[in-house]
C-alpha cells in the first residue's frame, strides 16, 4: 500500500487552508430568524440594487468587445477556416456556463456564505483568464497556431471557471433580492449593462474597420478583460445575508445518486428541464449566423460589429420589458415570448435574399436571449424552497450544458452541408419547443403556491 509523503500531506493541508480561508469557512455564521433575514435583505436592497447594477454594466461593456456570437467568432475565422473550430467555439460559449454547475451544487449548498465563492474563487477562475485572450491577438499574426491554443485554453478556462461559481452567484442574487422582484433587478442590471454594450460595439466596429488585424483584437481584448476586472471589484462591495447552508453531508457519489429521485417526484419541474433542454438544441445555428454571413455575401469585418449593435438594440429594451412582466405574471409566459422571437430570427436568416437582413435576425435573437438570460435562470429558484436552489440550479444549467456540447457540433455539420439547411432545423425544433413550454410546463409560482 502506498503511503502519503509528509511533503505531500503538508501540501494538502495547505491547499485545503487556503480554499477554507478563501471561502470563509472559519467565519460563525449568526443564528437569525426568517424575519431577521428579510429585514437585513430590505435594509441593504438599494446599496445591493447598486453595486450589482455596477458589476452589470462594467461586464456586459466587458462582454460586448469578446461577443461570442459575433466578435469571437470572426477571430477564430482568422485563425483557421476550419468550420470545427467555430463549432468548438459554440461549444465553449454555450456549455462551459452551464455544465460545472451540478457537481458544484453540492459543495455550494452546504456553504453559508456564497458571497466568498463568487468574488474570492472567482478572481483566479473566471476574471483573471480573460486577459489570456490579449495574449492569443498579440500572437495572431506570428504564430496562428499557437494563437489558436491560447485563446481556446483560456476562453474554455473562463467559461468554466465562470460555470463553477454559476450555482453560488444566482444563489447569491436570490438571497439578495426578494422573489416579486428579482424580474426587475436582472432586467434592470442587463439593461443598463446592454446599453453599455451597445457602446462597446460601437467602439469595436470602430476598431474592427480602423485599426490593422491583429491590432485591432488586441485593443478590443484588453478593453474587455480590463472592464470584466473593474466589474469584480463593484461585486466584492455586495452585503450578503448570511445564513445557514444545507446541513446534509452527502459525498459526491450519494448526491448524485439521489438525484433521479428528485426528478421523478418533482413532474413540473422534470417537464422544465426537457422543455429547456430542447430550446438549447434548437440554439444550435445561433454560433454560425455571422460566418454564413462572410461565406453568403464576403461581408466586411466591420459589419460584424453591426450585427452586435443590432442584437443589443433588441436586448436591450428586451430586459425591461421581459423583467417587469415576469415579475408580474411569471418567468414561463417570458421564455415562451423568448421562443418565439427565436423562430423568426432563424426564419429571416433562412430565407434572407441581402446580408442586411440579418439585422432583423440579430435584433430579434437579442429580443429572445433577453428573456432566456433572465427568466431561465430565475424561474429555477421558484421550482423549490431555498435550501435547495444550487441543486435545482445545478441541474438544470448541467442538463442544458450537455446539450450545448453537442449542439454546436451538430449544428457545425450541418453548416458544413448547408447554412439553409441548419437554420430551417433551428426553426423546427424552436415551434417544438414552443409547445412544449406552452402546453406541457406549469408556471412554477402559480403551481407552488397552488399546492
Amino acid at each position: 500500500m502506498a503511503l502519503v509523503s509528509p511533503q505531500h500531506r503538508s501540501l494538502r493541508l495547505s491547499l485545503r487552508s487556503i480554499l477554507a480561508w478563501l471561502l470563509e469557512i472559519h467565519k460563525p455564521v449568526p443564528e437569525r430568524s426568517a424575519d431577521e433575514i428579510a429585514a437585513e435583505v430590505e435594509r441593504n436592497y438599494r446599496w445591493n440594487f447598486t453595486v450589482n447594477l455596477l458589476d452589470g454594466a462594467f461586464f456586459w461593456f466587458g462582454a460586448s468587445f469578446i461577443s461570442g456570437t459575433t466578435i469571437l467568432p470572426l477571430f477564430v475565422s482568422k485563425l483557421t477556416p476550419s468550420p470545427l473550430a467555430i463549432g468548438l467555439l459554440a461549444v465553449f460559449a454555450q456549455a462551459s456556463w452551464f455544465l460545472p454547475q451540478l457537481f458544484t451544487a453540492n459543495f455550494v449548498e452546504r456553504l453559508a456564505r456564497k458571497k466568498a465563492v463568487v468574488v474570492n474563487l472567482g478572481l483566479f477562475t473566471e476574471r483573471l483568464p480573460v486577459w489570456g485572450l490579449v495574449l492569443a491577438a498579440i500572437i495572431a499574426a506570428h504564430n496562428p497556431t499557437l494563437a489558436l491554443i491560447v485563446f481556446f485554453v483560456c476562453f474554455a478556462w473562463h467559461g468554466l471557471g465562470a460555470g463553477a461559481l454559476g450555482a453560488a452567484w444566482q444563489d447569491l442574487i436570490a438571497r439578495m433580492f426578494p422573489v416579486e422582484r428579482r424580474g426587475r433587478f436582472v432586467g434592470l442590471t442587463n439593461f443598463i449593462g446592454a446599453s453599455t454594450g451597445a457602446l462597446g460595439a460601437v467602439a469595436s466596429t470602430w476598431l474592427l474597420q480602423n485599426l490593422a488585424y491583429p491590432l485591432n483584437f488586441t485593443v478590443l481584448f484588453l478593453i474587455a478583460a480590463a472592464a470584466i476586472l473593474i466589474s469584480w471589484g463593484w461585486l466584492a462591495l455586495a452585503r450578503e445575508p448570511v445564513q445557514q447552508g444545507n446541513v446534509t453531508t452527502r459525498n459526491i457519489v450519494e448526491y448524485l445518486a439521489g438525484l433521479p429521485a428528485l426528478l421523478r417526484r418533482d413532474h413540473n419541474f422534470r417537464r422544465f428541464l426537457i422543455t429547456r433542454s430542447t430550446m438549447a438544441l434548437a440554439g444550435m445555428g445561433s454560433g454560425f449566423v455571422t460566418v454564413s454571413a462572410v461565406q453568403r455575401w464576403s461581408i466586411p469585418d466591420s459589419m460584424a460589429g453591426l450585427f452586435t449593435i443590432a442584437f443589443l438594440a433588441g436586448q436591450t429594451p428586451g430586459y425591461i420589458t421581459f423583467g417587469f412582466l415576469a415579475d408580474r405574471r411569471g418567468h414561463k409566459l417570458a421564455l415562451e415570448l423568448a421562443i418565439l422571437a427565436s423562430i423568426l430570427g432563424f426564419a429571416v436568416t433562412w430565407l434572407a435574399p441581402a446580408a442586411e437582413w440579418y439585422y432583423l435576425a440579430f435584433a430579434l435573437f437579442g429580443i429572445g436571449s433577453s428573456a432566456v438570460i433572465g427568466s431561465a435562470m430565475l424561474v429555477v429558484m421558484e421550482f423549490c424552497e431555498p435550501e435547495r436552489r444550487p441543486t435545482y440550479i445545478g441541474i438544470t444549467s448541467t442538463g442544458v450544458g450537455v446539450v450545448g456540447i453537442v449542439a454546436p457540433l451538430i449544428g457545425a455539420a450541418l453548416a458544413s452541408i448547408s447554412y439553409s439547411g441548419l437554420f430551417i432545423v433551428c426553426v423546427a425544433l424552436n415551434v417544438v419547443a414552443f409547445a412544449m413550454m406552452r402546453w406541457w410546463v406549469r408556471e412554477p409560482r402559480w403551481a407552488r403556491a397552488a399546492g
